[in-house]
């Protein structure tokens, strides 16, 4: 069976950090619920969510500033991993950056996380020479 990819709409916010919790994406400086809020404001089209027999299955959410994509909380609910929920999520997000005209898309995998990383590796994904760094702006006490 197909997921139905659609918008993620604001009744969807327990389900999707549930899901979120579920695969390890939340990190204890990261408040989800801004994280939410702060997507809403940003191009939420590219909020995207995956609903398999009936239920939330999975979320993406996609960034673009003009130069450069971002993938960010791609997460499919553990019992529904394998269908092809996460392949479907990241064709129907990377639709939206082509015809937005974003030439690449970049995202960041922890180095543990093997199984993410040959995930991406089966969508034409591949480990870029970079190091990633950032700096925290606002903190979500």
């Amino acid at each position: 069976m197909q997921p139905t990819i659609r918008p993620f709409c604001l009744e969807d916010s327990d389900a999707v950090i549930t899901i979120w919790e579920a695969c390890g994406l939340t990190v204890p400086w990261n408040d989800p619920h801004k994280d939410i809020v702060r997507k809403m404001q940003v191009s939420p089209e590219l909020f995207l969510v995956a609903e398999l027999t009936g239920r939330l299955a999975g979320t993406v959410m996609g960034g673009y500033e003009g130069h450069r994509g971002w993938i960010n909380y791609l997460a499919v609910a553990p019992d529904c991993q394998g269908q092809g929920v996460g392949r479907a999520l990241m064709q129907a997000v990377e639709s939206k950056l082509i015809a937005l005209g974003c030439p690449k898309i970049n995202l960041q995998v922890r180095k543990s996380n093997t199984a993410v990383i040959q995930f991406y590796g089966h969508l034409g994904y591949h480990i870029d020479d970079v190091i990633s760094l950032g700096k925290r702006l606002i903190k979500d006490d």
